[in-house]
């Protein structure tokens, strides 16, 4: 309707089912973009901290039968593990930040067009992928041009169940998320009523 601007908050029933594949930035996204350096010997010692939350909303999304990837401008061995943690297959590290390159091989990769593709992202190295993707998502903390740039803004920060809300907001705009929730907890055996 004209002159009637959309929720920032919501994605629109029709641009959810769109969506094929699901790129997240790391650091401000998956974490809180701080980082802990160490040393033991001459190994750098890198960890970072993610939300649990997230990695079920991850687990959700692909239950789904969407693709999720990494694309992220560091390499930390942290992220491998995570990614392998959470079966994500589809990883990126390149420490010159060169994300767009690397998410427009995994959507060839894959035969999927940017219009069908969402990413979260939270500062300038996310732009380019943003810019070009269907559903550019931001997270609370993005700086203001990320927010801008985004069709859909969190309420939750990075590394602080930012994905979490993604992937609950994106799931009930395409009417799945109750049956995907039912099923995790039938399938742990949570579901049986008590006597």
């Amino acid at each position: 309707m004209f002159g009637v601007e959309r929720d920032p908050h919501v994605i629109a029933p029709e641009v959810a089912r769109r969506i094929r594949i699901v790129g997240l930035d790391v650091d401000g996204v998956l974490t809180d973009g701080g980082i802990y350096l160490g040393a033991s010997g001459d190994a750098t010692l890198e960890f970072k901290r993610y939300d649990i939350q997230d990695g079920l909303g991850i687990y959700f999304l692909r239950r789904a039968g969407l693709r999720v990837a990494i694309v992220t401008g560091r390499v930390s061995e942290s992220v491998r593990l995570r990614a392998r943690e959470l079966e994500i297959e589809d990883v990126a590290q390149d420490t010159q930040a060169r994300k767009l390159p690397a998410f427009v091989k995994m959507l060839d990769k894959h035969g999927i067009a940017p219009a069908d593709a969402a990413f979260i992202g939270d500062d300038f190295p996310d732009m380019g992928i943003m810019r070009m993707v269907g559903l550019p998502v931001a997270v609370g903390n993005a700086v203001p041009e990320i927010r801008a740039a985004a069709t859909l803004k969190l309420t939750r920060t990075g590394g602080r169940g930012a994905v979490r809300e993604f992937a609950e907001l994106l799931l009930k705009a395409r009417g799945e998320w109750k049956s995907i929730c039912e099923t995790y907890v039938t399938e742990r055996g949570m579901g049986a009523a008590r006597t």
